[in-house]
């Protein structure tokens, strides 16, 4: 990637080692990049660790964790980012564990980690620790990564309830983190919903963020003394910055025993001329969704045709089928009393009729009930049908 000297985000951080006297062992790290020469997609990374060891060991791993993570990042390729951030991280406990067999005052030290990588307006997130990531989205927060303790195993397994964790004696047991003898392994999934499964929160990768979306990471220092309700009020009505120092000093008050570091990155609220922009970012980034949804209107576009095609062929037809007499046959108005009856029904005769006084049952025909004249006219023109051109007696 190329480094950038301006972030798209708006970013903000903030760290203290607590009121305990140790030293801070916290550790980030923010770069900004463009995906490469020729895409100028912008690229932010941000890396928190968490120090864990004996005396300067834990900051060491700390460093260590953000350079190597932010190394790899830098000179990988970011159209694959969870492979890129799982390959950041394994390097990482990998150089943290080389450090330690090297040196024996650094035995045994290692890390947390939390990445979030956000490429354009897309989220991608790594962790291993307790260390978190939260997403802020309006009203709404959500812890997005998951901690990997003793405390959440329990109440993954019901051992425990969520409401025994706080004050429990294994609160801070850390079950993964960098520099283990155990393989490390990420955890890539990146939760919006605590009833989701494991594969349905690692499927929410590359989350769309919104603008105005804010994505925070925290150590533990502070999510042990403050609580989610707490961190999402104290971002209302103040600026980034100010409500980072506020949550830190918040911590503090209340007894402070641990490092504490916060960091947040804001998509900002664009101006109106650049949303047409982001929007096509979003349908690129979902090239084939989009093309799928032409796909479909194209065939309904063509079914609609075809439809209205056929519709105006039958009805085409239907107006080309008429009758078409050659014979016309003159107009009888039978007369009683010389006088023609109004509204008397036409009686049309070929000229195969019986005239008066045929038989056609072998009786006669009586006189007053037969028509006074039958006249059947061959015309040499073809007429359109009775009355348009009624001939007169």
């Amino acid at each position: 990637m190329i480094p950038s000297e301006r972030a798209h985000l708006l970013l903000a951080a903030h760290t203290h080692p607590g009121m305990s006297g140790k030293d801070n062992e916290d550790r980030y790290g923010i770069s900004a990049f463009f995906a490469s020469e020729q895409q100028k997609i912008p690229v932010v990374l941000a890396v928190m660790a968490d120090g864990i060891g004996g005396h300067k060991a834990g900051e060491i791993a700390a460093e260590l964790a953000v350079e190597t993570i932010s190394e790899v990042v830098a000179s990988g390729d970011v159209s694959q980012p969870v492979d890129l951030l799982i390959q950041a991280i394994v390097q990482a406990g990998q150089s943290i564990s080389e450090k330690a067999e090297v040196d024996i005052a650094y035995r045994g030290m290692g890390s947390t980690c939390a990445c979030a990588l956000v490429v354009g307006s897309r989220l991608y997130i790594a962790s291993v620790g307790d260390s978190r990531i939260y997403l802020i989205r309006g009203n709404k927060i959500q812890q997005l990564t998951t901690d990997h303790t003793w405390i959440q195993e329990a109440i993954d397994h019901g051992a425990i309830k969520p409401g025994q964790a706080h004050n429990h004696p294994n609160a801070h047991v850390i079950r993964r983190y960098l520099g283990s003898r155990q393989e490390v392994v990420p955890d890539t999934r990146l939760r919006l919903n605590p009833a989701e499964s494991d594969g349905q929160a690692v499927s929410n990768q590359g989350l769309y963020l919104h603008p105005g979306d804010l994505i925070f990471l925290c150590s533990d220092g502070l999510t042990d003394l403050v609580n989610n309700t707490e961190i999402l009020t104290a971002f209302k009505g103040q600026g980034d910055q100010a409500v980072l120092e506020s949550l830190v000093e918040l911590a503090n008050q209340r007894g402070g025993h641990d490092n504490i570091t916060v960091l947040s990155m804001r998509l900002p609220v664009q101006a109106r001329g650049n949303r047409w922009a982001s929007f096509r970012d979003w349908l690129k980034s979902r090239r084939r969704l989009a093309l799928a949804c032409g796909v479909v209107f194209a065939l309904l576009i063509i079914g609609a045709l075809a439809a209205g095609g056929y519709y105006w062929l039958s009805n085409r037809a239907d107006r080309q089928i008429m009758p078409t007499s050659t014979t016309f046959a003159r107009q009888l108005t039978p007369a009683i009393g010389g006088t023609t009856m109004p509204g008397a029904a036409p009686d049309v005769f070929s000229s195969t009729q019986s005239l008066p006084g045929d038989v056609e049952d072998g009786s006669a025909v009586p006189a007053a009930t037969q028509p006074t004249s039958v006249v059947s006219t061959p015309m040499s023109v073809t007429l359109t049908p009775w009355p348009t051109n009624t001939l007169e007696p």
